[in-house]
């Protein structure tokens, strides 16, 4: 087929009129200019007094573009009608194109904000945080890597997901309201593809935390976006990737994506030592969540020379504020309260918990013990007991499995579900005996007939079949019938129970349970805490793994002796001398206030002290 030259030069002008806006005032103004030189050129050739009288081509051409893009001009015109009549053409003619203009203009001004809107341009930033993916956990993120930037004169956050930008920025405004000085950016973009990661600048970035979005199969994104970090040419320093996975069996395929430098949590893990840690030692969660938040005290790692040669016994009383837990070594070993004749070699570093990093300094003078003040009691021996647990879902099989480890032989383990766990029975267990009580969790009878006075501690798991509210609320209703229903028996019991929400655990205070495990939020202070300084992956692994130390809320008699007047330093020396490291205590009587449920770390180790028998202290212990 022959292309003919009127539809070569159509193809060509449609080709320039796509080019967007630029394109366009092109055009205008190429009309404008052809407007302008066609009158002036008539002018000059049909009206000699006029054009004399305007001072020449050069004057008419003037007329001619001011009547052009200012019609009003055109008012105070005199000459023959021929003049009139050319300089009305041109007043016409540039209202048109003004027009056209301001049209384009105002076209491509809008356009540009619905881009702005859509979160599509590139990021210009330097040593930001990256979080990719949306879910309820952004907001509790967000808003811990605000409190740990408060000393920084600026940071960034950068937020990519596949979610409409301004719906992004109105609900962390609404969560979050006050970012101090902490910039948070949206991005509108799939995480799991290269050219919409390349909006959030990744190159320059200090740390990418990876979160799950949530659902069945949440963890294939995790795993794709790991690769997709993974498999991308760095150009400079790589910056230090976090993420979480929500089923243990994806842990290890996870870390292999990840790479050598990325650190990845198991989340279902780390909530079923929560709730298997936290059902004999009510609590637990308080002090974990001070830890892990930047909000109080955190865990630091910092090098002392002047303890070189110390013990690590020795150095617990020559901290005026913090308290050490441990040491790392120069080959990167983490030590936990290790045995309290171990030396602080050249090179060590300390791993302390104190409000912030500098706020850790060391003592001129130790703070004197109440010598008389101490205990140091052996703890009673352990005995079996009975354990009901309410509920089931994912994580029931894991919660029986590490029970079973820390419980003694012949303890029993009830299991109150509408359907029997019938693979979890069948497993063979060392220590404790299982069963299964058809029971629903919100019905007052079916929970009276389990004959709850005769058991020590109760565990109520979260309802996966319905929504998180809902399976909250349902909670909800459960505390409040054991709780009613151990008033009346006057037998007591422990109340260790899941929530997914904090702002129910608020709520759910009025039910007195001794222990809310909010593990969704605990994971995210995880994931916040590496993401800030990933040297700590070490020393958390150890302190949340079964083997070794553990945090433990221990009876305060054990430490103090009953109605003693002392201090924490003395509280420090009764743990040492027991081998253990005390790192703060917890006042029963306000273990149902918000934000810390009665739980102090950290405390001035001169100011008086006196705990009594609802107290507890917390402890780094072996057992």
């Amino acid at each position: 087929m022959r292309v003919t030259l009127r539809q070569r030069l159509r193809y060509w002008f449609d080709a320039t009129m796509d080019r967007g806006t630029p394109a366009l005032i092109g055009w205008l103004a190429l009309a404008s200019l052809l407007l302008i030189t066609s009158i002036t050129v008539l002018v000059v050739l049909s009206t000699n007094e006029e054009t004399e009288a305007n001072g020449g081509w050069a004057g008419v051409a003037w007329m001619s573009m001011l009547r052009t893009l200012d019609p009003g001009t055109m008012g105070g015109d005199t000459g023959g009608p021929v003049f009139l009549g050319l300089m009305l053409t041109a007043t016409v003619g540039g209202i048109f194109i003004v027009s056209a203009l301001i049209g384009v203009l105002t076209t491509g001004l809008d356009n540009r904000l619905q881009q702005l809107r859509k979160g599509r341009s590139r990021l210009v930033e330097h040593g930001h945080t990256i979080i990719l993916g949306w879910s309820e956990q952004v907001f509790t993120v967000v808003a811990e890597l605000v409190e740990a930037n408060q000393s920084e004169r600026r940071s960034c956050v950068v937020i990519l997901a596949d979610r409409d930008k301004v719906g992004m920025e109105d609900q962390i405004r609404m969560r979050v309201p006050d970012t101090g000085r902490t910039h948070v950016i949206c991005r509108s973009g799939n995480p799991l593809k290269r050219a919409d990661l390349e909006l959030v600048s990744p190159d320059t970035a200090r740390s990418v935390m990876v979160l799950p979005p949530g659902g069945d199969d949440s963890d294939t994104g995790v795993i794709k976006t790991l690769l997709l970090l993974n498999n991308r040419a760095w150009p400079g320093s790589r910056p230090h990737v976090v993420a979480a996975v929500q089923d243990s069996g994806n842990l290890s395929v996870a870390r292999l994506a990840a790479g050598e430098t990325g650190l990845v949590v198991d989340a279902e893990d780390f909530a079923v030592r929560l709730v298997a840690q936290s059902h004999r030692q009510t609590g637990l969660s308080a002090v974990c969540d001070e830890l892990l938040s930047f909000v109080g005290n955190e865990i630091y790692l910092r090098p002392e020379p002047s303890l070189t040669g110390m013990t690590y016994g020795e150095a617990l009383h020559w901290y005026e504020l913090g308290v050490p837990i441990g040491m790392r070594r120069t080959d990167g070993r983490v030590l936990v309260n290790p045995p309290m004749d171990t030396e602080i070699q050249d090179g060590d570093s300390m791993v302390v918990v104190a409000e912030d990093d500098l706020l850790i300094r060391l003592a001129d003078t130790t703070v004197p013990v109440v010598r008389t003040a101490v205990s140091c009691l052996p703890g009673p021996p352990p005995v079996p007991d009975r354990t009901l647990l309410i509920g089931w879902n994912s994580r029931g099989p894991k919660i029986v499995s590490l029970l079973d480890q820390l419980v003694r032989p012949g303890s029993v383990l009830d299991i109150a579900a509408p359907r029997r766990p019938a693979q979890a029975l069948a497993v063979p267990r060392a220590n404790l005996t299982l069963s299964h009580r058809p029971c629903s969790p919100t019905s007052r009878r079916s929970l009276e007939s389990l004959g709850l006075g005769g058991y020590q501690h109760i565990v109520v798991l979260s309802d996966e079949t319905v929504p998180p509210d809902l399976a909250d609320d349902r909670t909800l209703v459960t505390l409040l019938h054991l709780r009613d229903i151990e008033i009346r028996l006057g037998d007591p019991y422990s109340i260790v129970t899941e929530m997914n929400d904090d702002c129910n655990r608020e709520i759910a205070q009025v039910t007195k349970a001794d222990d809310f495990i909010v593990s969704t939020k605990l994971v995210c202070l995880l994931l916040t805490q590496l993401a800030e300084n990933p040297e700590l992956y070490e020393v958390l692994s150890d302190l949340f793994d079964p083997a070794g130390s553990e945090i433990y809320l221990k009876p305060a008699a054990r430490y103090l002796r009953p109605g003693a007047r002392a201090n924490f330093a003395t509280v420090i020396e009764a743990a040492r001398q027991c081998g253990e490291t005390a790192i703060g205590y917890r006042l029963g009587a306000l273990s149902d206030r918000p934000p810390f449920y009665g739980v102090f770390l950290n405390p001035p180790r001169g100011a008086a002290l006196a705990l009594g028998d609802r107290d507890h202290v917390v402890v780094l212990a072996e057992q």
